[in-house]
């Protein structure tokens, strides 16, 4: 049966789930102000240990109250302890590399999924107090307050956010020939680096659209959803509907989502 059928159990999940996030990202707001460690991944890719202790966090406020759901996290990958039909995708700080330099563009990000369908998005940003919650068929919040994408209907009135892949300097597939396309369609481009909350400005209207290559699910789940129920689209740059296990994506105002597939399927300038 759907979470979104059960308003009971919904409400729980959700309630679970903004609890998660919101006391992660108070536990970064520490580490900001304590001080942590930097690893490297690779060159470009970093890890610290706030987002190990943030993840172990998520995952034990969930666990307390659902002690049989599976998770994917992004430091820790797959916990699958159980056949239970939900699996919550996580990432604990979506963002390190601005979290690294004390930029403040980053956050909780909680996805869950029921049966292989994405219906609950959570996802906090401790450095601006916001909390952008979604679940299947109710709707996308920020603090409580309802949202929509914008109506923007011309590309070339549109402001535009990507990002690159932490292989960017290996990978042929680095999204620096769309950066130029869109450079030249597009009112503006911005890159935040942080992908969920890229998708939250979507929903919110502070964007018109967003495209990215090679990411992960961890990356899409909670913000596909919130995107979803702001009134967004969202497929891969064929036009298909997403799957968050594809490394690609394209969600926007709806309006100007073909405009946007027809740049990213053209020759590059």
């Amino acid at each position: 049966m759907p979470i979104s059928s059960d308003p009971l159990s919904a409400d729980t999940l959700l309630e679970t789930a903004v609890t998660a996030g919101r006391a992660a990202g108070s536990l970064l707001l520490n580490y900001t102000a304590a001080g942590f460690h930097v690893e490297y991944k690779n060159p470009i890719n970093l890890v610290t240990d706030a987002d190990r202790a943030a993840e172990q966090c998520v995952i034990d406020h969930i666990r307390s109250r659902f002690p049989s759901h599976r998770f994917l996290a992004e430091e820790r990958g797959r916990i699958d302890e159980t056949p239970s039909p939900y699996l919550w995708i996580i990432d604990p700080l979506d963002g390190t590399t601005n979290f690294a330099h004390r930029y403040p563009a980053y956050c909780v990000s909680i996805g869950l999924e029921y049966q292989e369908k994405c219906l609950l998005g959570v996802i906090y940003d401790p450095s601006r107090d916001e909390l952008f919650t979604a679940m299947d068929q109710r709707g996308a919040h920020l603090n409580g307050r309802r949202i929509r994408v914008s109506d923007t209907t011309d590309l070339d009135n549109s402001l535009l956010v990507t990002g690159f892949a932490y292989d960017i300097r290996e990978t042929p597939r680095n999204n620096l020939d769309h950066f130029c396309s869109f450079a030249l369609k597009a009112q503006g481009l911005r890159r935040t680096g942080s992908a969920a909350l890229d998708l939250c400005y979507v929903a919110a209207g502070r964007f018109d659209g967003f495209w990215e290559v090679r990411l992960n699910p961890w990356d899409m789940a909670a913000g596909a959803v919130i995107v979803r129920e702001a009134g967004g689209r969202l497929t891969n740059f064929s036009g298909k509907d997403l799957s968050i296990y594809e490394q690609e994506l394209v969600a926007s105002n709806g309006h100007i989502h073909e405009a946007m597939l027809a740049v990213l399927n053209q020759a590059p300038p």
